[in-house]
């Protein structure tokens, strides 16, 4: 079955004229070469071409449990991560997925319970971000959310027929951190995510 046509590019600023628009791949997900002229600080017109990967936009969270001080992570084989030098390919992760057309925190349920098993009670967005503006088109919502043992309704590990083969890991906050400090966690959002809640903790409360 062939795949649909990606959506047009309709992005638009009085500081951008955008000249070309090349399809390099519609595959798993769209890479395209746009060629473009930016007006700099200085008024002049600069011709320029880049790529873009659009894998549309995600949603990520992390499981916290506030009176135990532990947090619930994934483990999961990343192949770009594994050509990069990642000796097992392996990522300690916060678990997350893409909207595919539901809102941010629809999505952070869904994907939750698939990877974890846990049936989340009231996700709080703390902030939204690019993870990599240079080539990447994602933005990710960013998601905290307490658990206890008895949220957990199934066994999680992701979607088989997706390629997902995840491991459940619990931990406490402080050996997270610490793993963040060893380069046993190098997951972008997942320290993101560690940081915040251990930042929220030392202020004694949590983000509205």
């Amino acid at each position: 079955m062939s795949r649909p046509s990606p959506a047009p590019i309709n992005a638009q600023a009085e500081h951008v004229r955008l000249l070309d628009v090349q399809l390099l791949s519609n595959d798993w997900y769209v890479l395209r070469k746009v060629t473009f002229e930016l007006q700099r600080r200085d008024g002049q017109w600069q011709r320029l071409s880049r790529e873009a990967y659009d894998r549309g936009n995600g949603a990520t969270l992390l499981l916290f449990n506030p009176r135990r001080g532990t947090v619930v992570l994934t483990r999961q084989f990343r192949l770009p991560a594994f050509l990069n030098g990642c000796a097992d390919g392996h990522l300690l992760e916060a678990c997350a997925g893409l909207l595919d057309g539901d809102d941010p925190e629809t999505c952070i349920r869904r994907e939750a319970e698939e990877e974890t098993g846990y049936r989340i009670r009231a996700p709080r967005k703390v902030f939204e971000a690019y993870m990599s503006p240079g080539s990447v088109t994602e933005k990710l919502h960013f998601f905290v959310a307490d658990y206890e043992v008895a949220d957990r309704v199934q066994a999680g590990g992701g979607l088989a027929s997706e390629g997902e083969d995840i491991e459940v890991v619990e931990m406490a906050l402080s050996e997270a951190l610490a793993g963040i400090r060893a380069g046993t966690i190098e997951d972008g959002k997942t320290i993101m995510l560690l940081q915040h809640v251990a930042l929220e903790a030392l202020q004694g409360g949590k983000s509205k």
